[in-house]
């Protein structure tokens, strides 16, 4: 009696709450809006008090200061005398008639008056400028503690970057706006994980399910082709069908390895491109003789972080395609890896045929060729240059080609080391 399969199991679920029951009094939350009104708002009403006490302050000692009497009467002899130490004209009131007098006392009381609030001044100015230090400290420190959830949601988007997707942010505090945005990207976060598990393993299954058939078609057409008595019609349309065969494993082999390249590389090891290179000149050289092109280049040590078998793959489609795409007669390739400017490079120029620089772009596409059908060609699948794209943005680098004087391109790839 069959067994039903049971059915799949459910990804699971954020080990977090992205989403909070609604308050009743929903003005109430305390946004990042409200608390930062109240945060600034309460700054300047305390640096206002602070101010206009030391203000306060300042004015009541120099109204103190100008209620001194500019002068005194003394007695010396029975004669009334006045002496004054701000204002040295009326020392010697003796002599002086009494509008002269008052006039001298008008004077150093409008003089103490201008020395009062000249120090006034002064000291309020330097009161507001202790004021506006200690104010622009403060809130730096507490921008810095308002804008710190920010920076932890930037960490993590950046670890996330590296192919890290088992990161969250899990931000505790206050459920405001940057509590949400936090959740809404840790949401964010477990749908991309579980799209790229999805992912991975389609391309685990596809990668059985499609290499088993195309293995046994090939092993069964050899075993038909190495009869010698088979006719000569059915060794040709053996010849073509293994033909066709081998075109099917290069395209899954290539949309496999294009699947798996477009993700970032978590394992990595040092690699040499000039090895690489020099393991790719080797496996193209014996198809360079048969098409009459000659390779030559300097591979020098350039040293980067990647993994070696997709780095090699670059390498040898760049060569391949250098090789089978290039002039009948004289043609040549040049393979050259070094270090400029703190990034490796590697670069393969070749011999060819004029490509104009509006279809540079289209090389890139997959299945796409430089006027040549989609199908039907014996140069390889169109899956070569879209699969070197792909490594070279895993491993943080980019690809460019720039067209020959002429014929043929200039392949350069740049990667951090």
């Amino acid at each position: 009696m069959a067994t039903t399969p049971a059915p799949p199991q459910a990804p699971p679920k954020p080990t977090w709450a992205p989403r909070r029951a609604e308050s009743a009094f929903p003005w109430l939350r305390p946004t990042i809006r409200i608390r930062l009104t109240l945060l600034y708002g309460g700054m300047f009403l305390i640096a206002g008090i602070l101010l206009l006490s030391i203000i306060y302050l300042l004015a009541a000692q120099a109204i103190s200061t100008g209620n001194q009497p500019p002068f005194k009467i003394v007695s010396a002899s029975n004669e009334i005398r006045v002496a004054s130490a701000d204002c040295p004209a009326v020392n010697n009131a003796n002599g002086l008639r009494l509008d002269e007098f008052n006039s001298a006392i008008s004077e150093c009381i409008d003089q103490k008056r201008r020395v009062a609030l000249d120090d006034l001044l002064s000291r309020s100015l330097l009161a507001l400028l202790g004021l506006a230090i200690i104010a622009f400290a403060f809130g730096y420190a507490m921008a810095g503690r308002v804008l710190s959830p920010l920076g932890r949601i930037t960490r993590t988007a950046r670890a996330v970057a590296g192919s890290d997707l088992s990161r969250r942010i899990e931000l505790d505090g206050p459920d405001d706006e940057l509590k949400e945005l936090a959740d809404t990207f840790d949401e964010m976060l477990e749908r991309l994980q579980r799209a790229f598990t999805a992912q991975q393993r389609f391309v685990g299954n596809a990668s059985h399910e499609l290499r088993t058939p195309l293995a046994i078609n090939r092993t069964l057409l050899e075993v038909h082709l190495s009869d010698p008595s088979a006719p000569v019609e059915l060794q040709q349309l053996g010849k073509t069908l293994l033909a066709t065969n081998e075109r099917s494993e290069q395209l899954v082999e290539g949309l496999l390895l294009l699947a798996r390249s477009d993700n970032q590389i978590v394992e990595r090891k040092p690699v040499d491109l000039a090895e690489v290179a020099g393991q790719a000149v080797d496996q193209v050289h014996a198809e360079a003789q048969a098409k009459g092109v000659m390779i030559r280049g300097e591979q020098k040590p350039a040293v980067v972080q990647g993994n070696g078998v997709l780095l090699e793959r670059i390498a040898l489609n760049l060569v391949q395609n250098a090789v089978r795409y290039n002039v009948p007669e004289g043609g040549w390739v040049e393979v050259t890896t070094e270090i400029q400017h703190g990034q490796a490079v590697l670069v393969v120029s070749n011999t060819g045929p004029v490509v104009p620089a509006y279809e540079i772009d289209n090389l890139f596409e997959p299945f796409r060729r430089l006027r040549t059908e989609r199908t039907g060609s014996d140069k390889g699948v169109g899956l070569g240059l879209s699969i070197v794209r792909s490594v070279a943005r895993a491993h943080g680098g980019h690809i460019s080609a720039q067209p020959r004087e002429g014929g043929g391109l200039v392949m350069r790839v740049t990667l951090p080391v």
